[in-house]
């Protein structure tokens, strides 16, 4: 139809009449057939000028932006949201050559959330509007932190259950060794310490095992009071290296660094992060008890970072992949089993993911995928804490 009209308007004044009207009908029809497609949609569309002016917007997008479709006409889109962050967010990314893509915002106090993106309408090299599109995500944000809560409950049971039962093995040891001690003071009145001491220190062990389990346990169920700053990954991993060396070295196994030198400043809570990264190298170094070869790897991929954690130990079964971050799963005959689903939880609370790559008899890669922070983003601040 477009070309049809171009060529029409190349010889509008050898047009009849007839022609002419033939040729209002199409374009009424076309435009007809647009506003309806616009009116039918549950999502908001805004077409902008290079002024970031309306001259295009659906009903939808009057709802969810609070504005009156006539109201809104040839006015910049900025003065007509009420809310000022996202109306700043509309005033800086209209008339920008970049798309934006996904950015969610709270408003209305936190009881509506809306997925923001942009789009610049190029022609001939120049930018010459915007189209705006934006989705109301708050009932799936809702269905979300349910079914977050939901999965909360799930392994909190599965860790009641776990903790008891790592809780049974050293208070029976206990309670064997206080017999012991008891049977060998009997009725005396004067006890040989050596007698008791091999009994105490067990017990003393015992105990420090179940503190351990205990500190998993809290850590692996109470709420993380993460505190997201500006940090250096790099520096992170320079500092962890420099800790852990010396166990390393110990243990016959060597490192070795490659830190990509374009990785930006992220928003991490350090203690966590090297707590994290400090698991997986407890884990890799478990899995290379004859020594070997430990490698740690960041690079920069797009709007994401990537930290890997190598080894060249005895490599995870294809059939036991899926229950790793499980609470309480182990292959190891120490340890809690929570040390996976630790490095899971703070993973998650940076708003990452973590892949696991194995094969057995080769070794094991983990890589933490982190997001590149976006200054002018205004995310949802409480999304964490709907977990």
């Amino acid at each position: 139809m477009r070309k049809f009209i171009q060529k029409a308007l190349e010889r509008l004044d050898r047009l009849d009449h007839e022609q002419v009207a033939h040729l209002i009908a199409g374009l009424s029809e076309e435009n007809e057939l647009l506003a309806g497609v616009l009116e039918s949609m549950t999502d908001a569309i805004v077409v902008t000028d290079p002024d970031r002016r309306v001259i295009l917007s659906n009903r939808a997008a009057a709802r969810m932006l609070g504005f009156a479709a006539e109201d809104v006409q040839d006015r910049p889109l900025g003065e007509a949201v009420a809310d000022r962050a996202f109306a700043s967010f509309l005033d800086e990314h209209l008339a920008g050559p970049e798309k934006v893509a996904d950015r969610e915002f709270a408003l209305d106090g936190g009881r509506r959330h809306l997925s923001v993106s942009i789009l610049p309408l190029v022609r001939e090299g120049r930018v010459q509007g915007a189209l705006v599109h934006a989705e109301d995500v708050t009932e799936r944000r809702a269905r979300e932190a349910r079914l977050r809560r939901a999965e909360s409950l799930a392994s909190l049971t599965t860790l009641a259950a776990g903790v008891a039962h790592e809780i049974k093995n050293p208070l029976g040891s206990m309670g064997i060794h206080l017999q012991l001690i008891r049977r060998k003071i009997g009725g005396k009145e004067c006890v040989d310490a050596r007698d008791v001491e091999p009994h105490l220190a067990v017990i003393a062990e015992e105990v420090d095992r179940l503190n351990r389990i205990v500190v998993d346990f809290l850590f692996a169920v109470k709420p993380m009071d993460t505190r997201l700053e500006d940090a250096d990954l790099n520096a992170v991993v320079r500092d962890l290296i420099a800790f852990v060396r010396p166990e390393l070295e110990e243990a016959g196994v060597a490192v070795e660094s490659s830190l990509a030198e374009d990785v930006p400043v992220l928003k991490l809570d350090v203690r966590y992060v090297k707590q994290a990264l400090l698991n997986l190298i407890k884990n890799a170094m478990a899995a290379m008890s004859g020594g070997g070869r430990l490698g740690i790897e960041t690079a920069r991929n797009g709007d994401e970072v990537q930290v890997r954690v190598t080894d060249t130990g005895t490599g995870i079964p294809a059939e036991i992949m899926e229950k790793i971050f499980e609470p309480y799963f182990t292959t190891k005959p120490f340890g809690t089993g929570l040390g996976l689903t630790i490095v899971f939880k703070i993973v998650k609370e940076h708003f990452g993911d973590i892949a696991v790559a194995s094969r057995e008899g080769e070794g094991t890669t983990f890589t933490i995928t982190l997001p590149v922070p976006q200054k002018d983003t205004m995310l949802i601040e409480d999304r964490r804490g709907a977990r």
